[in-house]
């Protein structure tokens, strides 16, 4: 297989240490048109009593009937090199019966990592990607208006300093996706430019790094030359199938041998009929008649024309384009690479979605 282009060690993985970390709280999103958490949410009317209190107003939980404010979950990741007064972008979910976050504004919310300890502060206006109205019974709805997101929302209270080594003379290089070929290609790059035995890969994903003495001091410099280095890197062969969406995504090269293909195209229909059975006998019916809604299902299984045959070049990529050019449908596609997959002709990980 070609080797691929050169790319940084930078685009490769990060140094040992460097984490982003996850934060999460609980706060209220107000402003709602109508479409926040109903009156039966307990948690909803507990919340509002809550905050109320803090503003010397002492209104009980059974006393709240708001429908324009919604309980939500507030998430965010807090970047490895996060410093006091830095904004982060927010997410914030409902987890009540809100339908919609639309037009809404999120309450000042503490948010914890999770030592218990607050590490940032959130608020702000919601931008949702989506909306949902509903009147007499008609909704009409686009995306999820339950998931709204605020830009730099949430102020760093607390600042996260990664360490950079463990000590001032080595370093530990991790690569994104673990691989021996590609560590052992990083390990000699490094060498060859920063200076002979400074690397040496221990595994498929470690370089272990020694910082030359006139570098220990000046620990930027030394990580900005390493960031610099161009390596090829090695890739397995693999082809991601989605079923969900029809989607198959594979390296043009990624090999296949010679196989024959014969695969039918069956189509199944089914329809469902709702008819209703309405009372037609003149003058007034009794107590117990009642119209009756009754449906009827229909499964029509065809095989349309007759099997189709396929030969198979030396990649994915010329399979898929045979099979395109008979009009295959991508969802057969997916079937077919399984099935070459389970008889031994894709040489690949197949990896299903």
């Amino acid at each position: 297989m070609a080797f691929a282009e050169a790319v940084r060690v930078k685009d490769l993985g990060k140094l040992q240490g460097w984490r982003e970390n996850a934060l999460v709280g609980s706060g209220i999103v107000t402003g709602l048109a109508g479409t926040g958490d109903s009156s039966t949410n307990r948690a909803a009317r507990q919340a509002l009593s809550n905050a109320m209190s803090q503003f010397n107003l002492g209104v009980s939980p059974e006393q709240m009937q708001s429908r324009n404010v919604a309980v939500v979950m507030v998430s965010a990741m807090l970047s490895p090199f996060s410093r006091e007064g830095d904004t982060i972008d927010i997410t914030v979910t409902s987890i009540g019966d809100a339908r919609s976050l639309v037009g809404g504004s999120l309450m000042l919310t503490p948010l914890k990592a999770a030592n218990g300890k607050v590490y940032a502060l959130a608020q702000g206006a919601l931008s949702v990607g989506g909306y949902r109205y509903d009147a007499n019974g008609n909704v009409v709805q686009k995306n999820h208006p339950t998931v709204g997101s605020v830009p730099n929302g949430a102020t760093v209270e607390v600042g996260v300093m990664a360490t950079m080594a463990s000590s001032r003379s080595e370093l530990t290089f991790v690569l994104s996706e673990p691989d021996y070929t590609t560590a052992n290609r990083v390990a000699e790059a490094i060498n060859n430019k920063l200076g002979p035995g400074l690397a040496q890969a221990r595994d498929a994903s470690g370089i272990e790094l020694s910082v030359p003495v006139i570098y220990q001091d000046r620990m930027v410099a030394f990580v900005a030359q390493l960031e610099s280095v161009m390596v090829e890197p090695d890739r397995r062969a693999k082809v991601v199938l989605n079923e969900r969406t029809g989607t198959v995504v594979s390296g043009g090269d990624v090999r296949i041998s010679k196989v024959a293909i014969s695969h039918g195209d069956i189509k199944v229909s089914i329809r469902n009929e709702t008819t209703a059975s309405q009372p037609s006998f003149i003058g007034r019916p009794g107590d117990g008649v009642r119209t009756a809604l009754v449906t009827n299902t229909q499964v029509n299984v065809e095989e349309q024309g007759g099997a189709g045959f396929v030969a198979g070049g030396n990649t994915v990529s010329d399979l898929v384009q045979s099979l395109s050019r008979l009009k295959t449908p991508t969802r057969d596609i997916i079937s077919i690479l399984r099935a070459v997959k389970a008889a031994g002709a894709l040489h690949a990980e197949l990896i299903i979605q």
